[in-house]
C-alpha cells in the first residue's frame, strides 16, 4: 500500500450519478481533496427526483439489488449505511403480467418460484433450478470476481477468456435461457433483465443472466423516501469527509497539457487538479468535454461507431386513490416480445404496441404520496434517437396518453378520473438534459464485444491521469454495475489505497 502523500492531492468528479458518488466517496475517504461538479440543480443524475403535489417521483433507477456494494462505502471511513439509509425488502421482487391474464410473481421464497413455474410449466421447474445454477456461476466469475476489476490491457481480457468461453457467454441471454426453459413465458421471465442494463436479451451476452443471481442473493431493495434519499445520504456522507460538491455547475471543458489533464474550466474559470474522473455520458466526455483536442477526436470517432442502448420514454404519475393490489415493481407484457425488442433496437419507427415496467412505490413506501393517494412511473422502452427519428415534442403527449389508457384498462381502474398530476421524459429529454449520446439511456450497449476490454476503460489509454465511471466503462449500467465501475475506477487512481 502506498503512503496517501504519493496519491493525487486533490480530484475533480464530473457528474453526480451513482458512479460518480461512489468514486467521490472512495476518493475523499482515501484523503484525497475530492470536488464533485453536478451541471443540475440537484445530484443523482439520472436518479434525479421531482416533487410535485405532495408526490415525490424518482427519475431514474428503483431496484437495488446489491446493498453490500453501497455499503462499502460507508465503511471505508467506519460507518454504518444503515445509520443513514432505511432500506425495505420488496417482494416480490417484480410481478410479471401477460396479457392473456397470467401473471408470475417472481418472489424471495425458492418454493413460491418452484409452485408458479410447476402451475404454467410443470416440466420446467427442474430447468429452472439448472438456470439458477448457471447463473450462480456466472455470478462468482463475472460479478465477484470481475466486476471490480479494470480491464486496462487486451492481455486482462485473454485471462478471463477460458472462463468465458466456459459459460458459454458467445451466446445471447435468451437463447441460454432457452436451453434451461421451454415455456415462452417463461423464457421471458428470465431473460427480461438485460433491458434493466439497456440490452436486448436477444443479443446481449449470457453472462449478464447473472442478474438474476445476483437478485436472487442480494434481493430486492427500496430505500425509505425514494431512491432519491439514498443519494442524498451518499451526498451527507461525502460531505461529511470533507469533500465538495458543487451544483449547478456544468463544466464546459477538461483542460490538457500533452498527455495530462490539467483541471476544468467551469463558468469560464480554470480550476486545477491533479486528477479528473468524468461521471458524464462517455461520448460527451470525449466529444464535448475534450472538445479540440487530438485524443477527444479520435476517441470520438471510435465511440460513434459503437452500438448505443435504447432510450426510455417515462411517464410520472400521481394518483387520488391507493391500489394496494398492485406490486411494487410490475412487468406488463405485451402481445409481443422477440418482435417488439426486434422493433427496439433496430426499427426505424416506434411500433403501436409496447411493454412496461411499472414502479408503484408507494405500495412499499406510503410517504412517496400524500395520504390516501398512490405515486407511480410507467416506463417504456423505445428506440434511441439513432434508430429512430421520432419528433418527440409531437409524438410524446400521444404516447403518455396511450400508455395511460392501457393502463387504466387494464391494471389501474380509474386512473384518469384520479389523475392528479403527470409529466413525461423522452429521448429528447435523455439527450438535452442528461447529454445522453443520441438520447440512449444506459450508454454503450452490453454486447460481448463491448464488454470488458472491449468497453471504454477506466482510466483513459492516452491522458494519463483522466477516468471515467459509471454506465459507459466496465462493468456497465445499473446500481450495481455503475458502483462496481467506482470501486474499479478507485483502484486504479488511488493505486491500491482503496481495497
Amino acid at each position: 500500500m502506498k503512503d496517501l502523500a504519493q496519491v493525487a492531492r486533490t480530484a475533480a468528479v464530473i457528474g453526480s450519478g451513482f458512479g460518480g458518488l461512489a468514486l467521490a466517496i472512495r476518493l475523499q475517504s482515501a484523503g484525497v481533496a475530492t470536488t464533485l461538479f453536478e451541471a443540475r440543480d440537484k445530484p443523482g443524475g439520472r436518479a434525479y427526483v421531482y416533487r410535485d403535489a405532495g408526490f415525490t417521483f424518482d427519475a431514474g433507477p428503483t431496484v437495488i439489488t446489491d446493498p453490500d456494494c453501497l455499503e462499502q462505502l460507508w465503511a471505508l471511513s467506519g460507518r454504518r449505511m444503515a445509520d443513514d439509509v432505511d432500506l425495505i425488502p420488496v417482494d416480490p421482487f417484480y410481478r410479471l403480467c401477460w396479457e392473456d391474464g397470467t401473471r408470475f410473481d417472481y418472489c424471495a421464497d425458492q418454493a413460491g418460484i418452484d409452485a408458479q413455474i410447476d402451475a404454467i410449466s410443470p416440466g420446467d421447474v427442474a430447468g429452472y433450478r439448472r438456470l439458477l445454477a448457471y447463473s450462480e456461476d456466472l455470478y462468482r466469475e463475472g460479478y465477484e470476481k470481475l466486476g471490480t476489476v479494470p480491464f486496462q490491457s487486451f492481455w486482462s481480457m485473454a485471462k478471463v477468456a477460458p472462463t468465458l468461453m466456459r459459460l458459454d457467454s458467445h451466446r445471447s441471454v435468451y437463447a441460454k435461457v432457452s436451453e434451461f426453459i421451454r415455456d415462452e413465458k417463461l423464457r421471458q421471465a428470465f431473460s427480461f433483465h438485460t433491458l434493466l442494463v439497456g440490452g436486448n436479451p436477444f443479443s446481449t451476452s449470457s453472462i449478464y443472466a447473472l442478474i438474476h443471481a445476483l437478485e436472487r442473493k442480494g434481493r430486492v431493495w427500496f430505500a425509505r423516501g425514494g431512491t432519491g434519499s439514498l443519494v442524498a445520504a451518499m451526498v451527507r456522507l461525502f460531505e461529511d469527509l470533507g469533500g465538495t460538491l458543487r451544483l449547478n455547475a456544468p463544466v464546459d471543458r477538461i483542460a490538457t497539457a500533452g498527455t495530462r489533464a490539467t483541471g476544468v474550466v467551469v463558468d469560464g474559470v480554470f480550476l486545477p487538479f491533479d486528477e479528473i474522473a468524468s461521471n458524464a455520458d462517455i461520448v460527451h466526455t470525449y466529444r464535448r468535454l475534450l472538445r479540440g483536442t487530438a485524443r477527444g477526436a479520435a476517441k470520438t470517432r471510435s465511440l460513434e461507431r459503437k452500438s448505443y442502448s435504447m432510450s426510455l420514454f417515462v411517464v410520472y404519475f400521481g394518483l387520488a386513490a391507493e391500489h394496494p393490489d398492485l406490486a411494487h415493481h410490475m412487468v406488463l407484457f405485451g402481445p409481443r416480445y422477440r418482435a417488439l425488442l426486434a422493433d427496439i433496437f433496430g426499427a426505424a419507427h416506434l411500433s403501436e404496441d409496447f411493454s412496461l415496467y411499472l414502479h408503484a412505490p408507494s405500495v412499499t413506501d406510503p410517504s412517496m404520496a400524500p395520504r390516501g393517494h398512490s405515486a407511480f412511473y410507467a416506463l417504456s422502452p423505445v428506440p434511441h434517437l439513432g434508430t429512430a427519428e421520432i419528433d418527440w415534442d409531437e409524438v410524446g403527449p400521444l404516447y403518455r396518453d396511450r400508455i395511460l389508457a392501457y393502463l387504466e384498462a387494464r391494471h389501474i381502474p380509474g386512473l384518469r378520473r384520479d389523475l392528479v398530476t403527470v409529466r413525461h421524459f423522452t429521448p429528447f429529454d435523455f439527450r438535452d438534459e442528461l447529454n445522453a449520446h443520441l438520447g440512449s439511456a444506459f450508454s454503450i450497449e452490453p454486447l460481448l464485444t463491448q464488454s470488458a476490454w472491449f468497453r471504454p476503460h477506466n482510466r483513459d489509454d492516452v491522458i494519463e491521469n483522466l477516468y471515467v465511471v459509471g454506465a459507459g466503462t466496465h462493468p456497465g449500467a445499473g446500481i450495481p454495475g455503475v458502483v462496481g465501475s467506482a470501486k474499479a475506477t478507485a483502484g486504479l487512481m488511488l493505486d491500491g489505497v482503496v481495497a
